[in-house]
């Protein structure tokens, strides 16, 4: 079978299983499973495809038509342009969540110590300490396990973090200069409705946030001014219809330049404010 028969039939396949953007799940499977490019594809397609390469892709193709994620066959996920390591022990870096970080690097100053709350995969501090020179990072994370992947994903990334397990501040000490999150916010009694890619295979403690969906909001909101600097900014990433209740607790906290961001749908994304 040829490179080109075998993608066609592969989109078929995944489609007949409802498998969401199957033409895009299956050359991202040919890619990986056959190392090779678009480019090289392209020049090749009417070429064979050996054995080994073949049963290879069969396998994550039967896989992920099981609807277990693509980045979990692959092992890893794109954020603001940087891989990070992924696997069922944490959330898989979404777009969503890169407004966050743009919105952090909009008021983080170099020389800034950051804590990020509710780390998992690492990919928020890691990527404002890639982008922003010269600022501290913290992370922390209840899980051992999400942790060891932030770890790796660290060192491949050559930051240095101090990673540190706890429930939320349970083991932080001192004062930051900025405190990011995206804590678990989906309310208990959606979960069962998320797709099956989220729903059975990403951890269900990094998406459950209670009753209401607001529980680590409050937490935060009402533990972080004893951890921040005066003038210190908390920016949480929040679901599409929070913005108005996490923004009047954190008034209510007493933060000032509350402002709720949108996302290019025009939902609620991103809040943030600042300690006077």
């Amino acid at each position: 079978m040829t490179y080109q028969e075998a993608l066609k039939k592969a989109e078929e396949y995944l489609v007949s299983r409802g498998i969401d953007n199957a033409p895009v799940d299956a050359w991202y499977l040919m890619e990986y499973s056959c190392k090779c490019d678009r480019s090289w594809f392209l020049m090749n397609r009417e070429k064979e495809m050996p054995g080994p390469s073949y049963a290879r892709y069969q396998s994550m193709l039967s896989d992920r038509a099981r609807h277990i994620p693509l980045q979990h066959l692959t092992g890893e996920q794109e954020f603001m342009g940087i891989p990070f390591m992924v696997n069922e022990n944490v959330l898989i870096p979404r777009q969503d969540t890169e407004i966050l970080v743009e919105e952090a690097l909009k008021v983080i100053k170099p020389g800034s110590h950051v804590l990020d709350m509710c780390t998992g995969s690492g990919c928020i501090i890691i990527s404002l300490m890639k982008y922003k020179q010269d600022i501290l990072g913290t992370a922390v994370d209840i899980s051992n396990a999400a942790l060891d992947v932030a770890k790796e994903n660290a060192a491949r990334q050559g930051v240095c973090i101090d990673f540190i397990q706890g429930n939320l501040f349970q083991n932080i000490d001192g004062k930051y200069d900025a405190i990011v999150s995206n804590p678990p916010y989906i309310p208990t009694d959606e979960i069962s409705k998320l797709m099956e890619e989220v729903r059975c295979h990403e951890p269900a403690g990094a998406l459950d946030g209670r009753e209401d969906g607001l529980y680590f909001y409050r937490q935060i909101i009402t533990k972080s001014c004893g951890f921040l600097k005066d003038g210190g900014w908390l920016l949480f990433e929040i679901g599409y219809d929070q913005g108005l209740s996490v923004s009047e607790m954190m008034k209510s906290a007493g933060f000032s330049d509350v402002r709720v961001i949108k996302d290019l749908a025009g939902l609620d994304r991103v809040v943030k404010g600042k300690l006077p």
